[in-house]
């Protein structure tokens, strides 16, 4: 069988810059990285992409058209199109923020005219090389763009992949910027909204002076030890389970979304094989836009979200089931306030810690079903499906949006044996469908 990487054979690579970079930098002022910027230093980029049918136009049409646009959607989402700054202190520490220069995004061509749309739908090839960024890691932004793009062609189809750094945006800031991307793609020229100033986040936390002094995340090698075994797969839960999730959990502060993550953090934990003693953590992020004091508007770009983290023991969680699962989450949702956001950051500085990963035995999840994943037509129709890259953890859950209104797609990435007693556990496939 032939190897992924013989499969995805790179065309091109360039430089994609801001149509006016030359006109406009100086004018645009450093951003400071905030501790939640900081603390995600050693991840990898986090990668997305969007699956189409082949395009009528030539490809090479394709690419004139998605560099021409993506040049025009840089103009206004300009921090993607910067680098990261790391400055040497005189105290053995460091600092970093992003210097918004315009120096551009990494552009690749690539083709796998082998691999068809049905084996990306069924994640029967591994995706790694069908992403721009893996191995990348936040901190190497200093030499490499923050956001990568990689366009590729395949027997009847087409894959954009992109990854990006998580010091500059969050996922609701990608997914917009996307949005805006192929509507000047589709439309050929810019709409109104992409027209008004960018507005960034800025800095909330009056008692942490910027820019933080770190130890370098780079002195010592990040040792990862990643599992080969993983597998991914697709879990599919329709609006109507979703909502019988949501009744069973019986509980009226839980949503249908905090139900379906209950739901599946029983059922994998259920099957892990860790003892009642452990702990488990069901890792979420969390959009704190409206949170913080004064509020953001919802469209403020950058990383303006934080990792939620309920925890709970095995024993717990075994014994008290869906309701008290969803009702764990909701509660560690209903505590991110602006209040617990900046004590959680004043002690983060008081004691920085810059992990590599998270734990192999959480439920990690990612993405958001509220971004706008289907409606990034540019100008050939609108994505088939949506999937994620690299970085693979045992239990990271991508949520996208799925097809059907209210319906909800997971991609998983789990041990083999917890895959095969999830295939053979009947309450779990009540309310998931696990697509093959």
């Amino acid at each position: 069988m032939e190897e992924e990487e013989d499969l995805v054979v790179v065309i091109s690579r360039s430089i994609v810059i801001p149509r006016n970079a030359k006109k406009s930098t100086s004018s645009k002022k450093k951003i400071h990285l905030l501790p939640w910027d900081l603390s995600r230093l050693r991840f990898g980029y986090l990668q997305r992409g969007l699956l189409f049918s082949k395009p009528y136009p030539k490809i090479d049409t394709v690419l004139s058209k998605l560099q021409t646009s993506l040049s025009l959607a840089l103009d206004r989402f300009y921090p993607l199109a910067g680098r990261l700054v790391k400055v040497q202190n005189d105290d053995d520490t460091v600092s970093f923020y992003i210097n918004p220069d315009g120096s551009g995004v990494e552009f690749v061509h690539a083709s796998a005219t082998n691999i068809e749309v049905s084996d990306i739908l069924r994640l029967s090839t591994t995706l790694s090389s069908f992403f721009p960024a893996t191995g990348v890691k936040n901190c190497n932004g200093v030499s490499r763009s923050l956001l990568m793009v990689q366009v590729t062609e395949m027997k009847d189809g087409i894959f954009i992949g992109f990854g990006y750094n998580s010091t500059v945006a969050d996922g609701d800031s990608i997914w917009k910027f996307l949005n805006a991307w192929s509507e000047i793609c589709s439309k050929g020229l810019v709409p109104e909204p992409c027209q008004r100033r960018l507005q960034l986040k800025g800095w909330f936390f009056d008692e942490i002076d910027y820019p933080i002094r770190i130890p370098d995340p780079e002195a010592k090698p990040a040792r990862v030890t990643a599992s080969s075994s993983l597998q991914e797969l697709m879990f599919h839960v329709t609006k109507e389970n979703a909502l019988k999730l949501e009744a069973k959990a019986n509980d009226e502060k839980v949503s249908s979304l905090q139900a379906v993550l209950g739901h599946l953090w029983c059922s994998m934990v259920k099957h892990s094989g860790m003892s009642r003693e452990e702990e488990t953590h069901c890792r979420l992020p969390i959009d704190m836009r409206r949170r913080v004091d004064p509020p953001l508007e919802e469209d403020c770009f950058g990383n303006v979200s934080q990792t939620g983290i309920a925890k709970v023991t095995v024993g717990e969680l075994m014994d008290n089931g869906l309701g008290w699962a969803a009702g764990k989450i909701n509660e560690m949702e209903r505590s991110q306030t602006h209040e617990n956001a900046e004590a959680s950051a004043e002690k983060w500085v008081r004691d920085v810690k810059i992990p590599v990963s998270v734990g192999s035995k959480d439920l990690v999840v990612t993405s958001s079903h509220r971004f706008d994943v289907y409606g990034n037509d540019f100008g050939w129709g609108k994505p088939i499906a949506a999937r994620a890259g690299p970085p693979y953890v045992s239990g990271r859950m991508v949520v996208f949006q799925g097809v059907e209104e209210g319906s909800l797609d997971f991609q998983a990435c789990l041990l083999p044996q917890v895959v095969e007693k999830l295939s053979e556990d009947v309450d779990f496939k009540e309310f998931v469908s696990i697509v093959l």
